[in-house]
C-alpha cells in the first residue's frame, strides 16, 4: 500500500488550509510538513505553530521532517503541536535515545533520514528504535530539484534489510519517476510541486493514489 505525503513547502501559504484540505479530500494520507532552520539547510521555513494550526483542519497523518541543527530541542514542541511523525536527520548527529524517549511519550512515530552524500549504512544503528526510514533524493532545503538516481540503491537496501520498516523518499519524485521509486521498495512518497503546482491537483493526488501510475 503505498503511502502519498504531499509536501506544503510548495503549497500557497496564504491558502494553505484550502490547499491541505485539497490533497487530502482527494486521498492523501499523510501531510509533509518540512521544518528548515536556516542553518542545517539553507533555507527557513516554519515552526511549531503552523503544526498545530494544520492539527486543527486535518485529521491527517502529520509528517514533520526538521532539517534543523538541533532536532531534540525542537522536537518536544513539534509533538506538542500535533505531529504524528518526526523525522531527524542522521547529519545532525542527534540524541537518538532521547528523541526516541519523547516519541514514544507522546504515542508518536520516529524517522531518520539522510542526505544524498551520506552512505545508507548508517541508518542501521538506528532500526531498532525507528518506524520509518527516509531518503532524501535531492540535496535538502529547496523543492523542485531533480532526483538523484543513486537513491535507488538506497531504497533497495533499506527494503532488503528491513522489510517491516516504512521507507519515505523525499526529493524530485513526480508522475513520470514514481514506479521507479515503488520498484526499488518506498512505499511512502513525498511530492511538492509535482502535487500543489499541478494544474490540477487533485487529480495528480488520484494518480499518484493509484496501485501503478
Amino acid at each position: 500500500m503505498i503511502i502519498l505525503s504531499p509536501s506544503i513547502l510548495s503549497a500557497d501559504f496564504a491558502n494553505l488550509e484550502r490547499d491541505v484540505k485539497k490533497v487530502c479530500d482527494a486521498g492523501a494520507e499523510y501531510v509533509h510538513v518540512d521544518v528548515m532552520d536556516g542553518h542545517f539547510v539553507p533555507n527557513i521555513t516554519i515552526g511549531p505553530c503552523v503544526v498545530e494550526s494544520l492539527r486543527k483542519v486535518t485529521d491527517k497523518i502529520l509528517d514533520v521532517h526538521l532539517m534543523i541543527e538541533n532536532p531534540l530541542e525542537y522536537a518536544e514542541a513539534f509533538l506538542k503541536a500535533g505531529a504524528d511523525i518526526i523525522t531527524i536527520h542522521h547529519e545532525t548527529s542527534p540524541d537518538i535515545d532521547e528523541i526516541y524517549a519523547l516519541t514514544q511519550k507522546y504515542g508518536k512515530k520516529l524517522c531518520v533520514s539522510l542526505n544524498p552524500p551520506t552512505p545508507v549504512e548508517v541508518l542501521d544503528q538506528y532500526a531498532d528504535k525507528v518506524d520509518m526510514f527516509l531518503v532524501m533524493s535531492v540535496n535538502p532545503g529547496f523543492g523542485g530539484q531533480s532526483f538523484i538516481e543513486s537513491s535507488l540503491d538506497k531504497i533497495r537496501y533499506l527494503r532488503k534489510k528491513y522489510p517491516d520498516i516504512d521507507i519515505e523518499v523525499d526529493g524530485g519524485i513526480k508522475l513520470d519517476n514514481v514506479n521507479k521509486v515503488i520498484d526499488a521498495g518506498a512505499n511512502v512518497i513525498v511530492a511538492g510541486s509535482a502535487v500543489f503546482c499541478a494544474e490540477d491537483p487533485e487529480q495528480t493526488v488520484k494518480q499518484f493514489m493509484g496501485e501503478k501510475v
